[in-house]
């Protein structure tokens, strides 16, 4: 099964398609799903754009509205998990997963499926450690402080992956696992992002909870994005009880931009014959109603069953319980084609003026699934208190049914008071890859200038291939064969977007073949990390002008340190 691997998607939908249909053509080969690590952006309207955590600026709608309404519909089964630049209040509808839109599932939180007897895991959203232990307390409308904490992960999401005992085949989180890149080539990462020097130095560069998934866990391939930038890496487990030495192949990819190493082909063996189907996974379930009595929605700090602290620690399930849910389901765990609208969709033609972000909505998905587990659906328990903690009116809930329901509209608060405590979102840039978007000021409800897929001819056609102990490879072309231990072939691109009408002069280099990025002796000794991933011209990139330097943003100086773990 050939699976495409995206870093940050930042909304950029069709251009991703694009270049996978592309591929496929020029290859002559077929990808049967795609997996999306993060910053997805499932922005419907502006509503939803009010509830994204990123400066008003850069606050676009992009393309994934015409999906949601069924203006277009998505070629190829695409999976993704959250990040830290996403609709939050969209997402916070599905914290257990679902179909955002036909043929686009979102994972929720934290989640295991299954596609073509393929194991896929995910956990959504990136660490920080004031959060950490807390609830998932968050609902729109967000406070400035509540738009952020919405994604950072949860202790609670954390334990229950740790209770996985059933072999992982592919594992996704946005942000990396710490110390992952002391098992790859840690210097060539240093030079394409300076700034990353001192924690990687200091070894607080990643998250440590993901670390101990990683540990825990040891699936055979972990993606990761946040940092917009390709590393990749072969983690050697320690030695099992059973004398059995696993090892995971990571990869790290870029964000969707010309001349970026933004997506990834492996090709996985398949355990189901085609056509392949989604879905849900029995231990998965069967941990989630074990585990359900240890859901909290409140700010308040908890700590999750520990050895020696609690009288039950170890929650991992039977096959008893995995029966049990199989049975719940009629031994059908097949993902149902149950999405539905529950917001109207951004029309280009009446687009709203001062949008305020809306109320809490009951997704039908969330409620069917728990209610078939048996489990309780947090939104409910966060919607209770609506009418207590904003007042008025409005109701308690809105359930979301069709994009014509009149409540839609009924549910929309006023946002316009800001706890003076914050940061301002226009002041405080959280994205490491904001350099990159364009510095001109646009409505936030229209469409930016849109890029259409044009590609450079490709050079030579000859695959490289990487050493027996190399996770991945490194060629010179924009489409690159690149073999993997086991199982072999896959195929990368690292593809270059035209706009339409100007090209301007720091794209120039992106569309001509002939100047492809010169490679050091030392590059040329390692397959893990693509020697293309930047330009050989910095100020293509970083801007024009001598002696320019890439700005540290204060961001990127502490992403994941835990100096402010529970006050």
């Amino acid at each position: 099964m050939k699976i495409a691997v995206e870093g940050c998607g930042h909304g950029e939908l069709d251009k991703i398609y694009e270049t996978i249909q592309f591929l496929e053509q020029k290859e002559g080969i077929k990808v049967d799903l795609l997996l999306c690590c993060g910053d997805f952006q499932s922005v419907r309207n502006e509503s939803d754009l009010e509830c994204m955590a990123v400066p008003k600026k850069y606050r676009t709608m992009n393309t994934f509205y015409k999906y949601y309404s069924g203006e277009k519909t998505a070629p190829i089964l695409t999976i993704f998990i959250g990040g830290n630049h996403e609709a939050s209040n969209y997402l916070a509808e599905l914290p257990y997963g679902g179909w955002v839109c036909p043929n686009i599932y979102y994972m929720g939180y934290a989640s295991v499926l299954n596609y073509g007897g393929i194991r896929i895991g995910g956990m959504s959203g990136i660490f920080k450690g004031r959060d950490y232990r807390k609830g998932h307390y968050e609902k729109p409308p967000y406070s400035q402080d509540t738009m952020r904490s919405a994604y950072h992960i949860r202790n609670l999401e954390v334990f229950r992956l740790q209770q996985i005992k059933q072999h992982m085949d592919i594992m996704m989180s946005h942000d990396w696992p710490k110390g992952v890149y002391r098992h790859g080539d840690k210097e060539s990462l240093i030079r394409r992002k300076q700034f990353l020097r001192e924690e990687v130095n200091s070894n607080s560069l990643g998250s440590g909870p993901t670390e101990e998934v990683l540990t825990a866990m040891k699936p055979s391939y972990w993606f990761s994005a946040h940092l917009h930038v390709k590393f990749a890496a072969l983690v050697q487990h320690k030695e099992g009880d059973n004398g059995e030495r696993k090892q995971t192949k990571f990869l790290a990819l870029d964000k969707c931009l010309p001349r970026r190493d933004f997506l990834q082909v492996v090709d996985i063996p398949h355990k189901t014959e085609p056509p392949f189907e989604l879905s849900y996974d029995a231990e998965w379930f069967a941990i989630l109603k074990e585990t359900n009595n240890l859901l909290d929605t409140t700010p308040d700090l908890k700590h999750m069953p520990a050895q020696f602290f609690s009288d039950r620690w170890d929650y991992s399930v039977t096959m008893e319980q995995i029966s049990a849910v199989k049975s719940a389901f009629d031994d059908d765990l097949k993902v149902p084609m149950n999405f539905r609208k529950t917001v109207p969709a951004f029309d280009p033609a009446k687009p709203i003026r001062n949008a305020q972000q809306p109320n809490m909505c009951i997704n039908p998905q969330t409620r069917e699934l728990c209610t078939k587990l048996g489990i309780t659906d947090p939104c409910v328990i966060l919607s209770s208190s609506n009418r207590a903690s904003f007042g008025g009116n409005q109701g308690d809930v809105s359930i979301g049914e069709d994009e014509d329901d009149p409540t839609y509209t009924s549910f929309m608060l006023d946002s316009s008071a800001a706890n003076p405590a914050e940061i301002s979102l226009d002041d405080d840039d959280e994205d490491s890859g904001a350099e990159d978007k364009p510095k001109e000021d646009s409505d936030a409800t229209q469409n930016r200038t849109r890029l259409s897929l044009s590609l450079p001819p490709v050079k030579g056609g000859e695959s490289s291939s990487s050493s027996g102990d190399q996770p991945f490879g490194d060629a010179d072309s924009p489409l690159k064969s690149i073999s993997f231990p086991d199982p072999p072939g896959e195929l990368t691109t690292s593809t270059p977007l035209v706009p339409r009408g100007v090209i301007k002069r720091r794209n120039l280099d992106a569309y001509t073949s002939s100047q492809d990025e010169e490679v050091t002796s030392e590059d040329q000794g390692s397959s893990e990390v693509d020697s293309s991933s930047e330009p050989l011209n910095k100020e293509v990139v970083q801007g024009s002008g001598p002696g320019r330097h890439m700005k540290i943003k204060r961001r990127n100086q502490a992403i994941y340190t835990a100096d402010d773990d529970d006050e």
